[in-house]
């Protein structure tokens, strides 16, 4: 059952709200041992939660389709009276006294939150392999990573603990998860969903967007979660609109852009079979596919590393003396960005600007485009090394090597399950549009959820 399946059982009053959440608990229970999803799992508070959405529903008060839906976030969203850990010993008695916008509004939507996932330290990194809570594992094989940062997230979704759960993405960090887990995730605009009371790693890089189990789902959370927030200074001013694509949506004449160039490069057969069988989906669908040659996406992922190392490492800076209170991993990564000469960091947000500029231009031919979300499936847990053909990469810059350039730009992105590899690990497709374009992708992304019958398949635990 989806979010949004739940949302009609409980109108229908065929479940209650109660019910959900005691499923949801026990379902945290029966996996969560293995899978590590979860840092803090608030069961108290989700009863009340539950029982006030089916007061609501006997009133005959309906806030929206999240009401009475149990769904979770990722543990760098502040909760108020709740510990906000942001996956790190430095903040692993961190108690909030108010809540992040995001849970505001999921508060004022009536969904009931269930606790805060697990994820990479401090978001910085793609396994959520973290020392502190645990390695999050993989649903559809627990040898596996579940990607990151927002490992947890992907997890709980896919093995059906929660019915949303809220990621960050700074270079990734939604789309990787949920490519591995075989989740639908959403990157939005960056501006359109508020930051407010969010752990940060990187102010100009960081996304704030739902893992859900469908396209639909996705665009519900957005109707929920997107507008402006006058607290957070980047928020956008633009109107939103209604992100839930129609039961029937249609492609017709659509320009859709297949790149000629990068995103095809050292990425498993498997992979890309899986995308151009989408792409050959959308076509039959009225789409037109447009072969594209794309500005230098290797210069537009050098930038996004070099702003990510210098801007985190800042972000971080008050805390770097007590070295023993961080992985290994993140830690090295924070020493490098510490070390990078201020004249790079200025180099490469000039960079950016014309980066930026180049990239926009694509979209007078097409109006989205259809790339792998990763060059291969989930790894596994502890694997230092990808290799795809006869070529061996490092897990962190081969898997955020597709989707790092998307948060440079700013533009939305999402992943959607598309197929499974021989060894039945997921394989995620991403659909990318000009800013804004969040109901364009949306729409791409539920008919190809509608025509290839992946999206609903779930792991056996």
């Amino acid at each position: 059952m989806n979010l949004q399946q739940a949302g009609q059982a409980l109108r229908a009053r065929t479940v209650s709200s109660v019910e959900l959440m005691r499923h949801s608990l026990q379902r945290i229970t029966q996996v969560d041992s293995k899978l590590k999803a979860f840092i803090t799992v608030m069961a108290e508070s989700a009863e009340a939660q539950a029982r006030e959405a089916d007061a609501r529903f006997a009133s005959g008060t309906d806030l929206g389709p999240l009401q009475g839906i149990p769904v979770a976030v990722k543990d760098v969203f502040c909760t108020a009276g709740v510990r906000t850990t942001c996956g790190s010993k430095l903040f692993a008695d961190y108690v909030p006294e108010q809540d992040s916008a995001v849970v505001e509004r999921l508060r004022s939507a009536g969904a009931v939150l269930l606790g805060k996932t697990n994820m990479h330290e401090l978001a910085y990194g793609v396994t959520s392999s973290n020392p502190h809570y645990g390695a999050v594992r993989n649903p559809w094989d627990c040898n596996r990573v579940a990607g990151g940062s927002s490992g947890g997230s992907g997890s709980a979704v896919a093995a059906g603990m929660a019915f949303m759960a809220m990621g960050s993405d700074t270079g990734g960090s939604i789309r990787i998860p949920a490519a591995f887990c075989g989740t639908v995730g959403l990157k939005p605009t960056y501006g359109r969903v508020s930051r407010i009371g969010v752990l940060p790693l990187d102010f100009s890089l960081d996304h704030m967007g739902p893992l859900t189990r469908s396209v639909r789902d996705a665009g519900a959370t957005l109707n929920a979660l997107a507008g402006y927030d006058p607290r957070d200074e980047t928020s956008s001013r633009r109107p939103t609109e209604n992100y839930v694509p129609s039961e029937k949506v249609s492609v017709r004449d659509l320009r859709i852009g297949l790149p000629e160039n990068f995103y095809f490069d050292q990425v498993a057969p498997v992979i890309v079979d899986s995308i151009h069988h989408a792409a050959t989906v959308l076509e039959r669908s009225g789409a037109r596919i447009l072969p594209i040659r794309l500005p230098d996406v290797a210069a537009l992922n050098t930038v996004g590393r070099i702003i990510l190392l210098c801007e985190a490492a800042a972000t971080m800076q008050r805390y770097l003396g007590r070295r023993e209170d961080f992985g290994s991993d993140v830690l090295a990564l924070l020493d490098q960005g510490s070390l990078i000469p201020g004249t790079d960091y200025v180099n490469a947000q000039r960079m950016r600007r014309v980066l930026r500029q180049q990239f926009a231009a694509i979209y007078e031919s097409v109006d989205c485009l259809l790339t792998p979300t990763t060059p291969t499936t989930a790894p596994k847990v502890g694997q230092a090394l990808i290799k795809i053909g006869d070529q061996e990469q490092d897990v962190r810059i081969a898997s955020t090597r597709l989707v790092r350039g998307i948060n440079v730009l700013g533009w939305p992105a999402l992943s959607v399950p598309c197929g499974f590899d021989e060894q039945r690990l997921p394989i995620g497709v991403q659909i990318i549009g000009r800013p804004f374009a969040e109901a364009l992708i949306l729409k791409v992304g539920a008919l190809l959820e509608d025509s290839l019958g992946i999206v609903g398949q779930e792991p056996r635990l």
